[in-house]
């Protein structure tokens, strides 16, 4: 069985010193860097941008996740890839061509990923699920970290697991939001791949530790 992987999120790190958090992210037994593009638009919130983003892929040694939460994605697919992006995460509620803007994150060479809000059901992946490498289950509200994990997430990861068997797609299932040692576990069990965590990592004593535990039980 494949094994289940730790993506921390670069958005709870220090700013200040983000070449050391990427360092410590590159020498930890985490898979991915979760990397999130907010606009202000989509999501009250503005995160980092583009000369941020080639700040850290120029430093990143391991898959770049970077996960869109932006209007109008499609606009910068090329300009993500250019800039070392591996996965390319969209927001279902942000595109109105969902099943072409797959296909242009492919054939820029990365993986597509769809992001899905807590009031979004599975079942409008449907009909494209087959065509998508990674879907991200918000179980928070996307815009903020630390903010608290929402229960109906364990629903859904199974829904949406259910759907990916049913229809033969080789879909992983990544969490983002309020992921700690509490529901890592559940949170496998239920169907997922891929877990993000961002301050539960970088707002512990000894992150390097903590990104351990977080693998360990999530491959338990």
């Amino acid at each position: 069985m494949a094994s289940k992987l730790i993506a921390p999120s670069v958005l709870a790190a220090d700013f200040a010193n983000l070449q050391r958090d990427i360092e410590l992210i590159n020498n930890s037994e985490a898979d991915w860097f979760h990397i999130d593009i907010m606009d202000g638009v989509f999501v009250p919130n503005i995160s980092f941008g583009m000369p941020v983003l080639k700040a850290i892929s120029k430093h990143a040694t391991k898959t770049i996740d970077v996960h869109l939460m932006i209007v109008d994605p499609d606009r910068y697919i090329k300009t993500f890839a250019e800039l070392g992006s591996n996965v390319l995460t969209v927001h279902y509620e942000a595109c109105t061509h969902l099943h072409r803007t797959l296909q242009a994150i492919k054939a820029e060479g990365m993986q597509a990923g769809v992001a899905l809000n807590p009031h979004t059901n599975v079942n409008v992946l449907e009909d494209t699920i087959q065509d998508i490498d990674l879907v991200c289950i918000m179980s928070v509200n996307p815009g903020f970290g630390g903010q608290s994990f929402i229960e109906n997430t364990y629903n859904k990861v199974k829904q949406l697991k259910e759907l990916i068997i049913r229809k033969g797609a080789n879909t992983k299932i990544e969490i983002d939001g309020g992921v700690t040692n509490k529901n890592a576990k559940a949170l496998v069990d239920a169907g997922a791949d891929v877990l993000v965590a961002g301050s539960y990592v970088f707002k512990s004593e000894t992150p390097t530790e903590t990104i351990k535990g977080l693998k360990a039980l999530a491959n338990t």
